[in-house]
């Protein structure tokens, strides 16, 4: 039987009662089906159903064919190592007992001679060449995801379910996970926010308030379909708001038509031209037409009210961000800054060496390099967090440093105190519209910095930043797509596009480097710079 999952009138609601999935059907074969959708939507809410870790409320999940699942792994307990993920350490202990010559005989027996070798050869499929033995403390976060990436298709299962694959990796390690996903002959559900691996996705499954809809082809073929859909919600909500208008001018005459037959029959009425019992009825009988036009109107005028809330809720779910801000001041030939011969790293040990670096007017930079090659520690190095080893830095305009956690966001302030806090020159009018810039609109910018997700927390951070008076004139960013929703890095794209300072950015995401306009790259693993065309 092919692979596959079915999912029939799933329903599912948090533990304080918030609905994720109503009555959701759809099924995923044996084919590469990428999941998207908004932050907070229930991407990996359904992937834990569909796994069996959480129970629906309603609804069926069949599922046809062995899975198996991507777990991230944050923080890797003590003494975990890199057979622990293929689940083999009893089975490796095994072979070193029978060459040491104390295994029996039906240990012997059982023993799985091929399994090293089947072991690096899998992980040398995704790039690492590391021992089984090898605790997870001592890799970095792209190398644990490569080697859990590995003993997750070890015994090739029917299924995969990959949440985030991609997070963590550098350029090289992104290549592998897409590589592996290419040649992989089961089926594959995959929630990630990397575009260029969505591309080579065989369907795309969105998910939504209003369910779930799915697009044959690769990113390019569902963004092409998004922008028809998109024009479409438009023209029906320019329709329904027409037929609204229509209906509420058309209740408005009605009942000023009423009220002058009713003054016709009031001054009748008075001058005695009808016995009071005929001016009696008439007078009832136009009461109960007026009512009775009035519950007409009322109910198409709701019916209108109703279409038209539709129609502008799914064009608010289709539509793309966008955002205006003030400008910085840079000119294109201003100093921004000048790296000399700089050296970084932490306790004495060098990991970036006789960098030399300038930036001048709004450039845009992008760090690249492999994992662990420093870029991070680079970045906290310019901005002043750790002292250089050698060398000089000299920063000649103001600059905002965003990183991963956004840590210039305090946890228990709200979004307003934020930006109040980080532009004091700004009176509430101005701070409140430059929090709606960014969708941060009423209450929701009285919403508590901790409360938020990583998505809303980098879109804060950029608001109470790009959205001051003055922006700064050197924005500094780390990993800014990291764990974000594709809407939420498309926000952010649409942010530094209308900014017009100068960016130095670390991120391994290809295609949002392109969308900002990166026009040079420093590669610190061979500390390299390289020009491209924005």
């Amino acid at each position: 039987m092919p692979a596959s999952i079915t999912l029939s009138g799933l329903s599912y609601s948090t533990p304080d009662g918030r609905p994720f999935f109503d009555h959701l059907d759809i099924a995923f074969g044996a084919e590469r089906t990428g999941l998207v959708g908004r932050n907070g939507v229930g991407k990996s809410t359904l992937i834990h159903l569909i796994a069996g870790e959480l129970q629906p409320q309603a609804g069926s999940i069949a599922v046809a064919g062995r899975l198996a699942v991507l777990r991230q792994i944050v923080a890797p307990p003590p003494g975990m190592t890199v057979a622990d993920l293929y689940g083999v350490r009893e089975a490796l202990a095994l072979l070193d007992r029978a060459e040491a010559g104390e295994a029996s005989l039906s240990e012997l027996s059982a023993a799985d001679w091929t399994l090293p070798a089947r072991m690096e050869a899998s992980l040398a499929g995704l790039g690492l060449a590391v021992a089984p033995e090898t605790p997870l403390v001592a890799l970095s976060g792209g190398q644990t995801t490569r080697a859990a990436l590995a003993a997750l298709t070890f015994d090739e299962p029917d299924m995969l379910l990959l949440d985030e694959p991609t997070n963590n990796l550098d350029r090289d390690g992104r290549r592998a996970v897409a590589e592996l996903l290419a040649g992989w002959r089961g089926g594959a559900v995959v929630v990630s926010h990397d575009r260029d691996l969505l591309e080579g996705m065989d369907a795309i499954v969105e998910l939504t308030p209003l369910g779930a809809g799915r697009y044959g082809g690769g990113w390019s073929a569902y963004r092409a379909r998004k922008a028809v859909e998109l024009a479409a919600a438009r023209h029906d909500l320019d329709d329904a708001e027409r037929r609204l208008a229509v209906e509420r001018q058309a209740a408005q005459t009605q009942a000023e038509r009423q009220a002058r037959r009713a003054g016709a029959g009031a001054r009748k009425g008075k001058k005695g031209d009808m016995p009071k019992i005929v001016a009696g009825g008439l007078a009832r009988r136009a009461e109960e037409t007026r009512a009775a036009d009035a519950r007409l109107a009322e109910r198409r005028t709701a019916a209108a009210t109703s279409a038209a809330d539709e129609a502008r809720k799914k064009l608010e779910i289709l539509v793309p961000f966008s955002v205006s801000l003030p400008p910085s001041g840079l000119v294109a030939d201003r100093l921004v800054l000048r790296l000399d011969r700089l050296s970084a790293g932490h306790g004495g040990e060098a990991l970036v060496r006789d960098l030399t670096l300038e930036i001048r007017g709004p450039e845009r930079v992008a760090v690249a390099g492999p994992n662990g090659s420093g870029k991070t520690t680079l970045l906290r190095t310019i901005v002043g967090d750790l002292a250089p080893l050698t060398g000089t830095i000299d920063r000649r305009v103001d600059f905002a440093f965003l990183d991963q956690r956004v840590s210039l966001l305090d946890d228990g302030e709200t979004i307003r105190d934020a930006c109040r806090r980080l532009d004091p020159d700004a009176g509430e009018e101005a701070c409140r519209a430059s929090l709606a810039r960014f969708r941060f609109r009423a209450d929701a910018a009285l919403r508590t910095v901790g409360s938020l997700s990583g998505g809303e927390r980098l879109r804060a951070g950029l608001a109470c930043v790009l959205g001051r008076s003055r922006p700064p004139q050197l924005l500094i960013l780390d990993e800014p797509t990291n764990h974000l929703d594709i809407e939420s890095v498309e926000t952010v794209e649409a942010g530094l596009r209308a900014y017009d300072g100068a960016l130095l950015v670390v991120s391994h995401d290809e295609a949002f480097l392109a969308a900002i306009g990166v026009g040079r790259r420093v590669d610190l693993g061979g500390v390299r710079e390289e020009t491209r065309p924005a």
